[in-house]
């Protein structure tokens, strides 16, 4: 095994991933690496050597770690990544800070970063997938994101570097998320708050809050996000689809595709990797056989079978 960089964060080999991701699957990395700062992250980063691979990991919200684990070192940010501050018209959170927190934070102080309170995950996940809802999306409020290059450099990422599309960005690879600054529109506290009560609400009613699940399992064939709007059209969402060729509620294992909102992949007991991702890929094939859409994962498949 590689001899690992000396750290002043907690470096642990072999590490079950399983406990750390929302679906509680997958087997072990190679190395979890949870830096103490960026200092530590730095020089972790500059010693590492270049044959082995970095794998950034948010909160695990969106995440299907295979069975076979992961032959990497992952990368998990924590307490001196989390800060949220709010420079006038700005808001500057860390990679690690939860989208609700930063929500509601921005709020506490009169700015409109709303859409981000009902998404699952961290900063760090909102910058690399352009994370949106209700027609807003990460893009059109982010005014640079800072990460750590995999040689351990420390660089400053816009918005036209990160050239954001529907739930992507072009972060280079091996780039750790660190921080990001977003151009927050004003707003009146109390009114946003509400605002956020009432998607909460709507959230809890049409999607399985309650259940394992990594959020949305596909993105929507049309290519956005919901609007919220009343007239929002749902022929190309993914629920739609899936719905459409009958299979809310398929099974395999204890894998489902929930009875409440067929886009989200639920772990009922004890499905394996392996069974979440078997019946993501047989309700691709059949809604292709049932309409000719390619659905595309939302969730991002990593690792070992």
């Amino acid at each position: 095994m590689t001899d690992m960089p000396n750290v002043r964060g907690r470096l642990t080999p072999n590490r079950a991933l399983s406990d750390l991701t929302w679906l509680r699957v997958g087997g072990p990395a190679d190395w979890l690496f949870q830096p103490a700062d960026m200092d530590d992250l730095c020089d972790f980063l500059t010693a590492l050597p270049d044959d082995v691979a970095v794998f950034p990991m948010g909160v695990g919200s969106n995440l299907i770690v295979r069975d076979g684990g992961l032959r990497a070192v992952v990368i998990r940010l924590g307490r001196g990544f989390n800060g949220i501050n709010t420079e006038g018209p700005h808001v500057v959170a860390g990679a690690a800070a939860l989208d609700a927190h930063v929500a509601r934070k921005a709020a506490d102080a009169g700015r409109d970063l709303t859409f981000l309170r009902t998404i699952p995950g961290s900063i760090g996940g909102a910058v690399r997938m352009n994370a949106g809802c209700y027609g807003s999306y990460t893009a059109d409020v982010l005014v640079e994101a800072q990460a750590v290059t995999r040689a351990g450099q420390v660089i400053t990422l816009t918005s036209d570097d990160l050239q954001f599309g529907y739930r992507h960005s072009a972060l280079p690879q091996g780039c750790v998320l660190t921080e990001a600054r977003f151009a927050a529109p004003s707003g009146d506290p109390a009114q946003l708050h509400a605002r956020m009560q009432d998607q909460l609400a709507k959230r809890d009613a049409t999607q399985p809050t309650k259940d394992r699940s990594a959020g949305s399992t596909f993105r929507n064939p049309a290519g956005f996000s919901s609007t919220g709007q009343a007239d929002d059209v749902h022929d190309l969402k993914a629920w739609k689809v899936i719905d459409d060729a009958g299979l809310r509620g398929a099974r395999q294992g204890d894998a489902q595709m929930s009875e409440k909102h067929p886009n989200f992949l639920i772990n009922t007991g004890a499905a394996t990797a392996a069974d979440l991702e078997g019946l993501g890929e047989t309700v691709r094939k059949k809604v292709y056989a049932q309409s000719g859409i390619t659905l595309e994962w939302e969730i991002m498949r990593v690792g070992e079978n």
